[in-house]
């Protein structure tokens, strides 16, 4: 589990829970926003998804980020 402060925080960390869950054996992730994505087929496919998902908003210009992240 990831108890590194993050961009934004300050005081203790938060409890941090795994991105990653599984119902019905499909696998998915959350974000912090409380967006799920999913279904994929293994826990390794999501995290290939939440990797792909983090570029793409990691490629958005920084003022697109602020709005849609936080």
């Amino acid at each position: 589990m990831d108890t590194n402060i993050r961009t934004g925080e300050s005081g203790p960390t938060p409890f941090r829970s795994s991105r990653f869950f599984c119902v019905g054996g499909k696998w998915y992730f959350t974000t912090r926003e409380g967006f799920d994505s999913g279904p994929f087929a293994t826990r390794e496919r999501a995290e290939i998804g939440l990797k792909r998902f983090l570029h793409v908003i990691n490629m958005l210009p920084a003022e697109s980020r602020e709005m849609r992240i936080h």
